[in-house]
């Protein structure tokens, strides 16, 4: 399975939100110009996070959009079923293997499990230590 931009920018757009919580609404153009995103596409993308429920739109001259739960409550997998559709990381039928089936059937889980443990707060209090597998090529 591969995350589109949909799904990315998604997650921009809600961690800038969840990072502005209780300080009032955020304009997409401000997040837009932050990251260096198209404002046209989030505003795409923030229709169906608003039809769903995790988003408010906030009208007049200082609006823009807020979360409408708090960032404790709303996970990564939340927001990417919402924009990318079901977890899956290939499409399967029932004439599939039995062995492979069983085998993409635990790949997701194994990203569910992720994606819905992981939620905006989490997101947004990351900071990275040092600890990525960096890899150190010697000529």
């Amino acid at each position: 399975m591969k995350i589109s931009t949909k799904g990315r920018y998604g997650l921009t757009i809600m961690m800038e939100l969840a990072a502005k919580f209780g300080e009032g609404p955020t304009s997409l153009k401000s997040i837009a110009e932050r990251n260096q995103l198209s404002e046209h596409y989030l505003e795409q993308l923030v229709a169906p996070l608003r039809n769903a429920g995790l988003v408010k739109s906030i009208r007049g001259a200082y609006g823009g959009y807020i979360l409408s739960k708090d960032p404790e409550s709303i996970t990564a997998g939340d927001i990417i079923r919402i924009l990318e559709g079901p977890i899956s990381p290939v499409d399967f039928t029932e004439e599939d293997d039995p062995a492979k089936r069983q085998l993409w059937l635990k790949i997701r889980d194994s990203i569910a499990e992720v994606l819905d443990s992981t939620t905006l707060s989490d997101l947004i209090s990351y900071k990275d230590e040092g600890k990525a597998d960096n890899y150190m090529f010697y000529i």
